[in-house]
């Protein structure tokens, strides 16, 4: 399982229920095609973070490298009626970063160590 992780800030005039609204609905349109897996948006809470936390956290989850990029080339190849969710969601960001995660250790290196 990797974990596909989007720091989010919002554009000043954008209305968060809204973005909520239009993320849910985006990431209900690529889990139902199978592309994606389990996926949460979080918001911070109390306005308490540190250095670069966002306001919103994304999360998404894939199998693996090739499922991401399986989701990616499908999104790509949606038809202008489908993505008007991804568009309204991607325009209320201002800012924001990704990254990729998985667990640790992951079941090839945990079976390396019981090997030895």
């Amino acid at each position: 399982m990797n974990l596909y992780h989007c720091m989010i800030e919002l554009k000043s005039d954008a209305k968060a229920l809204a973005f909520a609204a239009s993320a849910e609905q985006w990431m209900g349109e690529l889990q139902a095609r199978g592309l994606i897996g389990t996926w949460r948006l979080l918001r911070r809470k109390l306005g308490l973070a540190s250095g670069q936390h966002s306001d919103f956290l994304l999360e998404i989850e894939v199998e693996d490298m090739a499922a991401l990029e399986a989701a990616f080339r499908a999104a790509g190849r949606f038809s202008e009626g489908d993505t008007r969710h991804y568009e309204l969601m991607h325009g209320m960001i201002a800012h924001a970063e990704v990254g990729l995660y998985r667990v640790f250790p992951d079941p090839e290196r945990r079976e390396r160590i019981a090997l030895v």
